[in-house]
């Protein structure tokens, strides 16, 4: 049975909107280019890129898709906002940037459709988006080779997360669009952690990402309590 209808119009919509600015650095997407290269180091802590098969689940504009193209990956980013990956591809070609291609499908479909594909999944600011993020987290494992890595990363759900992810970040920084995020959609470690070992992927291990408003810097450090990343794999 498909699960494609796992998908919150007014979020496509609200990405739809700002598709065109996906690539500025400047623009509401500036905390995205700004953590990419981090995004992209910790990836490769745990595994290379290079020669690798990579799924980019919920991929955007392609920030993250590229960097790992670079990187030497061959990479499969998906999305179901057709602005965001119509700019994708159109800033691939520009770049020319090879390595890299985008669907419109979603993460079951595809899933049901390609099991047991890809050597690495990654998963990152998007199950915070989508109605059930328990089903995204199945089909992640659902298509990630036997030994192969999952990364995820999400907002935590306390009062210091929205202080700090919304009330900071969205209203009083003006870092991101006021309504980018919905506190009740926020994901404590504890619920991810049930989510993808019901699926059957291990932990490795979890980072927090934090951020200085005044020197404007990102750095991981060992705080969750907002922004948190996690390594999972696939046991053989």
């Amino acid at each position: 049975m498909s699960n494609s209808s796992n998908v919150d119009p007014s979020e496509l919509a609200k990405f739809s909107e700002l598709a065109h600015r996906w690539w500025d650095p400047q623009s509401e997407f500036k905390p995205l280019h700004a953590i990419n290269p981090l995004r992209l180091g910790w990836i490769e802590e745990f595994t290379r890129l290079s020669g690798q098969h990579v799924l980019d689940v919920g991929c955007g504009g392609g920030l993250l898709s590229e960097a790992m193209a670079k990187a030497g990956a061959q990479v499969k980013g998906i999305d179901l906002a057709t602005k965001s990956l119509r700019v994708a591809q159109l800033h691939a070609l520009e770049a020319g940037v090879s390595g890299v291609q985008y669907e419109e499908v979603s993460v079951e479909d595809l899933a049901q459709r390609a099991p047991q594909s890809f050597d690495v999944v990654t998963c990152m600011e998007m199950l915070e988006h989508v109605p059930d993020y328990s089903s995204v987290v199945r089909a992640c494992h659902d298509l990630v080779k036997p030994g192969g890595w999952v990364f995820f990363s999400t907002l935590n759900r306390n009062p210091k997360s929205y202080l700090f992810a919304i009330l900071g970040a969205e209203y009083i920084l003006n870092i991101l669009p006021r309504g980018t995020h919905e506190y009740a959609k926020f994901i404590k470690p504890s619920e991810l952690a049930h989510a993808y070992r019901s699926s059957g992927l291990e932990h490795h291990r979890s980072t927090g990402l934090s951020y200085n408003p005044i020197t404007q810097r990102y750095w991981l450090s060992q705080d969750v309590s907002v922004n948190y990343w996690v390594a999972t794999q696939k046991p053989l």
